[in-house]
């Protein structure tokens, strides 16, 4: 039988073979949790012409395979020929590593080099982790949010925060965990104060007006390094 050709000369069987772009689809369709209607409306294309396009049948358009990476977050290598590297976090461990608990005093150093962290609380049915940008104020973490939404919780309820830094080059990072309560910053004073802080901007935009600070009843840390 003779094997069929991609565009880009790759020949069935291969790194590009029709087969392989068809199960990277479905693989990455399925880590984003996304139905078959769903990344068909993303490529802002038919479903039909979605099935046709990740088996390389027939003679696609390369824009439509560029609308198709751009809906599952890839390039259109990553796509047609898989990732040239491991993930990050796939890589193997260094020589030597060794893993060791931060200091209370370590744990702020390192949280104040940061900005973004992931805040958990306990949603309806499982508990929910959204990321959020955040300051550091004296011994707590304090961030911004639009009320009604999740992260715009009541004062006095119960938090969790954690941060991390990976280095990929050098196989090391740290992370910090934070447990507290919930509490409403709304002197004008301290929220202005606060606002023209460096970083204080939400990247998500918006006015953002409620400010709340959680008070940490325990923080810990670890760092995996090499030395």
């Amino acid at each position: 039988m003779e094997k069929r050709t991609s565009s880009d000369g790759a020949a069935g069987g291969g790194p590009g073979a029709p087969e392989d772009v068809a199960d990277r689809v479905e693989l990455r369709r399925i880590q984003l949790g996304l139905s078959p209607d769903e990344l068909a409306h993303r490529a802002q294309m038919s479903l039909s012409y979605l099935r046709e396009l990740a088996s390389l049948h027939g003679d696609f358009d390369p824009e439509g395979l560029t609308r198709l990476a751009n809906a599952l977050d890839m390039t259109s290598v990553e796509l047609l020929h898989g990732r040239a590297d491991p993930p990050p976090g796939q890589p193997g461990a260094a020589a030597h590593p060794r893993l060791r608990r931060l200091t209370e005093h370590e744990c702020w150093d390192r949280l104040d080099t940061h900005g973004v962290g992931r805040l958990g609380l306990r949603g309806d049915t499982a508990p929910v982790v959204v990321p959020v940008n955040y300051l550091v104020d004296g011994l707590s973490v304090v961030y911004r949010s639009e009320p009604g939404s999740v992260p715009a919780v009541d004062a006095g309820t119960s938090l969790s925060f954690e941060a991390d830094h990976l280095d990929e080059a050098r196989m090391s990072g740290w992370s910090v965990l934070l447990t507290g309560t919930a509490e409403h910053i709304t002197a004008p004073g301290a929220t202005g104060a606060l606002a023209d802080r460096a970083g204080s901007r939400p990247w998500a935009g918006g006015s953002r007006p409620l400010w709340i600070r959680l008070l940490p009843e325990q923080i810990s840390g670890r760092v995996i390094d090499t030395h």
